[in-house]
């Protein structure tokens, strides 16, 4: 979906955005807290639903029923009241409970206000999803005003389901990200993975390929930027390999500390075996640095083999790191691949997406006037 700017004398309607922010900071939490800032800089008058609000007080987030009651009961009477200032609702919806907990209630509470609802649906395990959720499930995506997904990979889950949707992709701030200037780094480049320690992000692949890079670097060294409960496994296995002195785990970072991290690499491996249209993708591709990337999900819609990235088999860590020194081992390759990605990045700016948000707004607000009730059918899109 794609359209010209909103002209002065249809004001952008009002939006109630429902979803997560930093911290921890991640791909949706990142979405929306941009999204927010920028609609509010164009003058789009956005109250912000927090899905992952602090628990009040602190001690109840350790308690696992008393802190979902603690945190569900405000969060219905935020909605409620800031979905009745409202004329569109936009919520970022995600698979498994998130859906159940966070996007469901709120699709609720806009059909009994009578506001019309966007779900900005994300994820890589929507197919799984819809094929084991009940049906209410899908019933409940059919009747929302607009269906909008990032990826062309999430149009084609919604499709397989009888279901349209358009695709608005993904913001990359190009002001957090500044692209570097590469220099030379002998015997020593620097890879980094920003993915978080979880198994679905098959770390220990991007780890046996480091170990395959050292073989032909010996002074290379990764950072791995990212938390979860895979961290003890993933020291484990780099004490195994014998490059555990080359390897940071670097936890979790801010948005300043990731943009750092980006001006310091020479390459970004991302090993995931299920993924949308990652975040930090996009970042390196802004950031000048050149991409080694599973083919896992709708990567491939957004990164082409051989022009913007390299693309590799899931769990194939010997393709992985044959692609890494490749680019490693040439410089003016390496300098093809970070101009076509800077470029490509270019696509994600919010000049490039701003008009296709405040259409959608647009359109949602005028049919419910119309109609005076959500739509239910939405359009396709072709931008991603």
């Amino acid at each position: 979906m794609s359209a010209g700017p909103m002209p002065p004398e249809s004001p952008a309607p009002r939006v109630c955005l429902v979803g997560p922010l930093p911290p921890p900071a991640g791909g949706m939490a990142n979405q929306c807290e941009q999204l927010a800032r920028l609609l509010r800089a164009e003058g789009v008058v956005v109250e912000l639903v927090r899905t992952n609000a602090p628990y009040r007080p602190a001690w109840v987030g350790r308690i696992p029923m008393l802190r979902a009651l603690f945190r569900l009961l405000p969060y219905l009477c935020q909605l409620w009241r800031a979905i009745g200032r409202s004329e569109v609702v936009h919520v970022l919806a995600n698979s498994g409970w998130a859906w159940h907990l966070l996007a469901a209630p709120a699709l609720t509470l806009a059909r009994w206000r009578g506001r019309p609802a966007i779900v900005n649906y994300r994820g890589g395990h929507a197919a799984e999803f819809f094929e084991r959720a009940p049906r209410h499930v899908l019933r409940t995506l059919r009747g929302v005003a607009l269906r909008v997904t990032p990826s062309a990979f999430l149009q084609r889950v919604f499709a397989a389901h009888g279901m349209e949707a358009a695709i608005i992709p993904n913001i990359i701030d190009l002001s957090r990200f500044a692209r570097r200037v590469p220099a030379p780094f002998g015997d020593a480049p620097h890879l980094i993975v920003t993915r978080n320690l979880e198994a679905l992000y098959d770390n220990a692949t991007a780890l046996r390929a480091f170990a395959r890079v050292r073989e032909r670097f010996p002074g290379a060294r990764l950072t791995v930027a990212g938390r979860g409960p895979e961290l003890g496994a993933l020291q484990a296995l780099s004490r195994d390999l014998g490059v555990q002195e080359a390897v940071r785990f670097a936890g979790g970072m801010d948005n300043a500390a990731m943009a750092q991290l980006y001006a310091q690499a020479d390459c970004m491996l991302n090993p995931s075996t299920v993924d949308n249209m990652p975040i930090s993708i996009l970042e390196s591709f802004a950031s000048g640095v050149p991409v080694v990337s599973t083919r896992a999900g709708g990567i491939p819609d957004m990164l082409t083999h051989g022009r913007t990235g390299s693309l590799v088999d899931i769990g194939d860590d010997a393709a992985m790191a044959r692609e890494a020194l490749a680019l490693l081992g040439d410089a003016a390759l390496r300098q093809a691949r970070i101009d076509a990605a800077h470029a490509e990045a270019q696509r994600y700016a919010w000049p490039a997406v701003r008009s296709q948000w405040l259409a959608a707004y647009a359109e949602v607000a005028r049919s419910a006037r119309r109609t005076l009730r959500p739509v239910g059918q939405a359009r396709t899109g072709g931008e991603g």
